[in-house]
């Protein structure tokens, strides 16, 4: 097999090496059962153990309590934008958004389609290069729920501790769930795509607090329910089963690298060392404000864009891939979720320190 590159996407990401080869064996001949993974009914005995594996170990890496349902949906996270208020908002009802970038807006707007919707804050005005402290913004004591993204892809920002507010949450963890551990009862609903931290594209992970299951009004369509799902056990229509299959096989190499705190501890010292870079010098500038970093996403620039133009392209010629970074902020951005290797980051650190040499 030819080198593998560095995968420094923000998804779909990078995911482990062990898990690819088992998958690529599975789709041929699952347990030698003489058919392929991608081939087994999801109501086989097969496939439900699979299943039931999958979320047992999301719950034990999040501790998640009895009281909360796992969910394997499909739409991606996106779909979660429009399902949340159409199952917890309504007329007369409200509910408080943080905008800290793309995705919150995305969801702001499909939100104020089925509720009274409050932006209590909003850092449009500085290029989402941050997110709030508590004292930064209120929280109306009617809203039904909190709703915030946890980590920003784009902007490489992060909430290093969740809101303190009294109010339930609702999280978009797409792009940080099981990097670091958490207290699910300060959410009432926390959704992640699979295709950053937790697998391939194709299954979107819902956690939902049982109580929020019977809010949703009836004239809701039954699929977009999330008690349809809950109910049913995620079957309640074909699931996405290889996405499925491969989430729990990255929550099995997860637990065998010692789970959420393990891999925190990781990914606090990946980020360090490309963080030294950009603090260390006038060549590099990180987008984000130092207290709104990201763990997973580091979004910077350099002096110009045809130097941001040379550092992708020599960058990929040594086989690092994905550094550019989005399209409404330009420059570079290097992520490193869970099952980036630190071998990767200590090269791209090496890459940077020499270009910089190069071209200052």
């Amino acid at each position: 097999m030819p080198e593998r590159i560095y995968n420094f996407s923000p998804g779909p990401a990078t995911l482990p090496l062990s898990v690819l080869k088992e998958a690529a064996s599975d789709i041929v001949n699952f347990n030698d059962k003489g058919i392929g993974l991608i081939e087994l009914s999801h109501r086989s005995k097969e496939f439900m153990a699979v299943a039931d594996e999958t979320e047992s170990l999301i719950r034990e890496l999040l501790d998640v309590p009895d009281n909360y349902k796992v969910l394997f949906l499909q739409g991606g996270a996106s779909s979660q934008f429009f399902m949340i208020p159409m199952n917890l908002l309504g007329s007369g009802k409200k509910a408080t958004y943080l905008n800290t970038g793309v995705w919150s807006k995305k969801a702001i707007k499909e939100a104020e389609n089925f509720g009274d919707i409050t932006v209590a804050y909003s850092s449009a005005d500085v290029s989402f290069n941050k997110v709030p402290q508590d004292s930064e913004y209120s929280v109306a004591p009617d809203s039904e729920y909190l709703y915030l993204v946890s980590n920003n892809t784009i902007y490489g920002t992060q909430f290093s501790k969740f809101p303190e507010k009294g109010a339930m949450l609702v999280c978009d963890m797409s792009s940080d769930i099981l990097s670091r551990p958490l207290d699910i009862s300060k959410f009432g609903i926390i959704f992640a795509g699979a295709q950053k931290n937790m697998g391939p594209a194709g299954v979107t992970v819902v956690i939902v607090r049982d109580d929020l299951l019977d809010k949703v009004a009836e004239t809701v369509p039954t699929m977009l329910k999330y008690s349809t799902h809950a109910e049913k056990g995620s079957m309640f229509n074909t699931p996405p089963t290889f996405a499925i299959y491969c989430v729990g096989r990255v929550m099995r190499w997860l637990k065998n690298q010692g789970g959420v705190l393990s891999i925190q501890k990781r990914n606090e010292e990946k980020a360090a060392l490309i963080y030294e870079v950009l603090d260390s010098g006038e060549f590099y500038h990180g987008h984000a404000e130092k207290s709104s970093r990201s763990m997973m996403n580091i979004a910077f620039n350099l002096p110009t864009p045809e130097l941001e133009a040379a550092f992708i392209k020599e960058a990929a010629a040594i086989g690092f891939d994905g550094l550019k970074g989005h399209r409404s902020i330009g420059g570079c951005r290097a992520s490193i979720y869970n099952a980036f290797p630190r071998e990767g980051v200590e090269k791209l650190v090496q890459f940077m320190n020499k270009f910089s040499a190069e071209n200052s």
